[in-house]
């Protein structure tokens, strides 16, 4: 373990070049720049909120608010586990031929789509202010759902970028399986208004809204952490870390047979 620790220090600056060079490319030709992280989400909200108005609940005036903390969760979870996914595919010809530890690389990619998320949380803070969404002390507990989120992307990223290697169909897989992690995320919508008869459950098995919840309330309704979705968020976070870790280790040595 002591010597895994130093082997991840060895490769810091490595890992940080590979993050600059992930955004770079992301954003490569294009005019807006990084400044379409902040449009982008901005845009969403506008039209999500237009068309999904009659959903909420009367006098809802944060629902913008209620979109856009979804939203940015939603994106984040989705790019990066997607871009981790296909990080050893497209890294296959640096594989090849220099000795890199293999975890560089879906890892650099869920920290540049992490960094962007950051930044997309500009828009988060000035939509508040101008909506003058009460700000209490428990918005600094937003950090726990946002470092949970991330170890949880990491850990999916994990899983996914090992599987992606043996079994190339996992992407179109996992694109259906976002669609349906995005509906059962309550993102635009609360689940009390649209689901009945004891669905409720089909939102409270998937870990990212129980995420998004915690990460409303801190922000939004400046309560406390829902405990319920705090443990079950976690449980699963570090549970898909330590499997993601390990299922990676385990198939490393195979990847150069089949990229």
């Amino acid at each position: 373990m002591k010597k895994r620790i130093q082997n991840f220090f060895k490769y810091n600056f490595l890992l940080s070049e590979l993050v600059k060079k992930d955004i770079k490319l992301k954003y490569r030709r294009s005019i807006l720049g990084l400044f379409w992280t902040l449009l982008e989400p901005l845009l969403t909200m506008i039209v999500l909120t237009v068309v999904f108005s009659k959903l909420r609940n009367k006098g809802d005036e944060f629902f913008p608010v209620y979109i856009l903390t979804g939203r940015l969760l939603y994106s984040f979870f989705a790019n990066a586990t997607k871009s981790a996914m296909k990080a050893i595919r497209t890294n296959s010809g640096m594989i090849k031929k220099v000795y890199i530890p293999k975890y560089i690389y879906p890892l650099s990619n869920v920290i540049s789509n992490f960094v962007i998320f950051l930044l997309s949380l500009v828009v988060l803070v000035l939509v508040a202010i101008v909506l003058r969404v009460p700000l209490t002390w428990h918005v600094v507990e937003a950090i726990i759902p946002i470092t949970l989120l991330f170890i949880m992307s990491l850990g999916v990223g994990m899983i996914l970028s090992a599987m992606a290697v043996f079994f190339r169909d996992i992407e179109y897989l996992w694109s259906v399986a976002l669609m349906l992690i995005m509906y059962c995320s309550a993102i635009f919508y609360g689940p009390d208004s649209v689901i009945k008869n004891g669905y409720e459950w089909v939102f409270k098995i998937n870990p990212l809204y129980a995420v998004i919840t915690n990460f409303r309330n801190a922000i939004i309704y400046g309560c406390g952490m829902d405990m319920q979705a705090l443990i079950y968020s976690t449980i699963f976070s570090f549970g898909s870390l330590i499997i993601g870790v390990w299922f990676f280790y385990k198939k490393q040595d195979k990847f150069i047979l089949n990229i």
